[in-house]
């Protein structure tokens, strides 16, 4: 049995990450329609889907040929294709109501990140299953609502947080899970950056409280959901520090840092900036223990750049390549699982609360920015829109934080 799904939203991430995990999948799922208020941008990304069959085809002919010649002595004895192209073109659409009535079995959502919360409550309450992008929604409410309308309606409902499908983060995991670290002390989040004005052009909704959040939401919140799940503890605390420093054309910050206290005593350090001139420094990963440390770094925390345990100084993953973009290459096997859980009826391996975890964190910045003073955990009732009007500054308070109580 095959999936019927449809894309919402078609712009970078959607036309590349999502059409590239789709076409990957084809075996489990067909694209039956993409949708954008744009229609250029919807067709763009259908004849992406198209083409991303035609390249599939290619290399499964490539390796047709190869594995002949290797069994027929070097004799090309074969015919003509063995398969045609699977991909039938999505149907066009610039309005994804369209589709609550249709027969098709979940969306994922690739808008901007102020709309995430509205198109997901909305397929939810259409019967949909949801794979929504990062983040998942701006607002504690709306997270907590989506998550009740997924379990209410028995549907799956998960979040685009794929560097956690990266085989070197899996591989961390693995390790954490083994205990070969003992005792985690502390894990650090470093994400330097830079995002200069003509990023900033090309979608007005960026770097807006309503419509966006600033650094630590959009270009922080991969890593910063690494650090708590390789923790794997909940937040207890937290004292940070936001500012504006080099983007005055923005409502948002460009720098964060924040110290987060967990429930098993291990400490988070974050650090964002989207200040690093002339270009994207780094995004690592750092794992302190007190039988192990290890870095991972690249241009999608995909490269293990420390390895070191007893006995142990390095890693087959340290000569790993990067993928083509900080975006990794993470989509396909999320989607796959994506697809799994709901043919399996079971949990996919990131949940909605998984999504939220990260995303409270950030809130959490913002509100120790805002209140100056540090915050506690659960964090009840907060998002973006309550920074409105905030002047960004340096704002740090050590009181009653990173106790031992």
């Amino acid at each position: 049995m095959k999936l019927r799904a449809a894309l919402i939203g078609c712009g970078r991430i959607g036309t590349k990450k999502h059409i590239e995990a789709f076409a990957a999948n084809s075996d489990l799922i067909d694209l039956v329609a993409v949708c954008d208020l744009v229609p250029e941008k919807a067709e763009r990304a259908a004849e992406e889907y198209m083409k991303r069959g035609e390249i599939a085809l290619a290399r499964e002919e490539r390796e047709r040929i190869r594995e002949s010649n290797e069994t027929q002595n070097g004799q090309n004895r074969f015919s003509s294709p063995s398969s045609e192209p699977n991909l039938q073109r999505p149907r066009v659409i610039s309005d994804y109501k369209e589709l609550f009535s249709s027969q098709i079995d979940f969306v994922t959502i690739a808008t901007e990140s102020g709309n995430h919360y509205k198109n997901t409550i909305d397929f939810l309450s259409a019967g949909k299953h949801v794979l929504v992008e990062k983040p998942m929604a701006l607002s504690t409410d709306h997270m907590d609502e989506m998550i009740s309308i997924a379990r209410e309606k028995n549907l799956k409902l998960a979040v685009c947080f794929q560097n956690r499908f990266n085989p070197p983060v899996q591989e961390l995991r693995r390790a954490i899970e083994a205990g070969k670290f003992g005792r985690i002390f502390s894990v650090t989040a470093r994400i330097l950056w830079n995002r200069n004005v003509d990023y900033y052009q090309q979608a007005k909704w960026r770097g807006t409280w309503e419509m966006d959040g600033g650094t630590l939401m959009n270009q922080c919140s991969h890593n910063i959901d690494l650090l708590q799940w390789v923790l794997g503890g909940e937040a207890t605390e937290l004292v940070a520090i936001t500012d504006n420093y080099n983007h005055p054309y923005v409502e948002t910050e460009d720098f964060g840092a924040a110290i987060v206290r967990f429930n098993n005593g291990s400490t988070g350090l974050i650090e964002g900036t989207a200040n690093v001139y002339p270009k994207n420094l780094e995004e690592t990963l750092s794992v302190f223990g007190e039988k192990g440390t290890v870095v991972i770094g690249g241009l999608a925390v995909n490269k293990i750049q420390t390895w070191r345990f007893e006995g142990e100084d390095s890693h087959p993953f340290m000569n790993l390549p990067d993928p083509e973009t900080v975006y990794g290459s993470g989509h396909i096997p999320l989607f796959k699982d994506f697809a799994r859980a709901i043919l399996e009826n079971r949990e996919p391996f990131l949940t909605g609360e998984d999504g939220k975890r990260a995303v409270e964190i950030i809130l959490g910045i913002y509100k120790a920015s805002k209140n100056g003073r540090h915050v506690t955990f659960p964090l009840g009732s907060f998002s973006t829109m309550e920074m409105m009007g905030k002047v960004l500054e340096k704002t740090c308070t050590t009181e009653g934080i990173i106790s031992d109580e």
